[in-house]
């Protein structure tokens, strides 16, 4: 057992959300930044509607919960929370998009590009993931410029081609979009595709801390559990989950002929995987004592949400 009741833990997590929410209001903003020529209106209205009122905010929740082990201001850990927020609505953004998930209903809502068009969803996106980097850079992060450049580059590498995009693909030629029939490493893909940005979120307090390398080495670890769960669970609520709770439909994995960790270890199989990634995770960050008790409590919600 952690050290975190249910309550206490969703009330942080509720927390940091409404922080996240109230930041992401401001930086998305119609006030125009220095070295900025406009910011317009649709561009913007877009941007919001897929940012702004939705969502758990796990990913800005894990590095403000990183961070606070090492006692970093929570301001400056909201900043970097926000920067990772905004890339993983921009991937849900372009991986809504009819050539990719060609996905109808995200967070209960029509997706951005049935409630605008393809073209605005596709600059919505990319301005999403502009912006990232405009945020994570900010003085008000760190005073060390160097702590700053660790961030960014942990951000470019977790989002980008060896990360998160590199598993996009990764996931559609599986799907067998490209022809061919190339071995499909499930792990490898989630590893990237949706482990990425859940491991940044636990590197990156690590990185605001300026922990030691043991310090650090028990952060990764432990999101690599953390994102692996997170993908099992996910599969397991498209088999067993419900539309109206996941706000999107159900079985799409199955319509669109993935290749899961469910279908791969049966459904006893991947809940037995989760219980051996909770272990990890607990085992991972057990050096910190009573300052890992959000972080294993994090884990467990990770694997148990329902939605």
């Amino acid at each position: 057992m952690t050290g975190t009741s249910p309550s206490d833990f969703a009330k942080r997590l509720d927390k940091t959300a409404d922080d996240t929410e109230t930041l992401l209001g401001r930086l998305l903003s119609d006030d125009i930044l220095h070295d900025e020529i406009a910011r317009p209106k649709r561009l913007m209205d877009a941007m919001r509607y897929s940012s702004l009122n939705g969502g758990k905010r796990l990913r800005p929740f894990l590095v403000v919960e990183s961070a606070a082990v090492f006692g970093v201001p929570r301001e400056a850990a909201l900043l970097v929370g926000a920067a990772l927020e905004c890339i993983h609505c921009y991937s849900l953004i372009h991986d809504d998009l009819p050539a990719m998930d060609n996905s109808d209903l995200r967070r209960g809502r029509p997706t951005l590009h049935k409630q605008t068009d393809d073209a605005t969803a596709i600059l919505a996106g990319d301005g999403l993931l502009t912006l990232a980097f405009d945020i994570v850079t900010r003085d008000e992060i760190h005073r060390d410029a160097n702590v700053r450049l660790l961030l960014t580059r942990a951000l470019a590498r977790c989002a980008g081609i060896g990360g998160m995009v590199g598993g996009q693909i990764l996931d559609l030629a599986g799907e067998g979009r490209f022809g061919g029939n190339e071995p499909i490493d499930v792990a490898r893909i989630q590893q990237m595709k949706t482990g990425a940005l859940l491991r940044y979120g636990c590197i990156a307090g690590a990185i605001l801390g300026q922990a030691s390398q043991k310090e650090y080495q028990a952060l990764d670890d432990y999101g690599r559990a953390l994102g692996e769960a997170f993908q099992i669970a996910d599969d397991l609520l498209d088999v067993e989950g419900d539309a109206a709770a996941l706000g999107k439909p159900a079985g799409a994995d199955a319509a669109l002929g993935k290749t899961t960790f469910v279908t791969q270890l049966g459904i006893d199989g991947a809940k037995q995987r989760v219980r051996d990634l909770l272990a990890r995770a607990d085992s991972a960050v057990s050096i910190f004592g009573d300052r890992a008790a959000v972080l294993q409590a994090a884990a467990r919600f990770v694997a148990e949400r329902k939605s």
